[in-house]
């Protein structure tokens, strides 16, 4: 797996673990860094999975129109170190 971040001052990534929701949920739990919450633009980095928390009161109709699915995953970078930061998203890809 591969996370390009684009240049500039974005923040907030979203994807989807393309093997399904179980893998997104593995990849979520298996982050140690990224705290799990709600929220962004926090000065911590933050994981959410937003089928299951701040989108899912939403139709199937409408989660396709904000293309949200089982395996999408939403990260909020924060200031911890960068290295830091992509070792924990790389050792959490590799137990998906």
């Amino acid at each position: 797996y591969k996370i390009d971040f684009p240049k500039g001052a974005a923040s907030i990534f979203t994807f989807e673990i393309e093997i399904g929701q179980v893998a997104a949920c593995k990849f979520i739990d298996s982050l140690e860094i990224f705290s799990r919450l709600a929220i962004v633009a926090d000065v911590k980095s933050l994981v959410i999975h937003p089928y299951t928390t701040t989108h899912s009161q939403m139709t199937p109709e409408e989660l396709a129109g904000q293309h949200i699915t089982p395996s999408t995953v939403r990260l909020s970078i924060g200031t911890e170190y960068i290295d830091d930061i992509l070792d924990d998203l790389d050792q959490a890809l590799a137990k998906v």
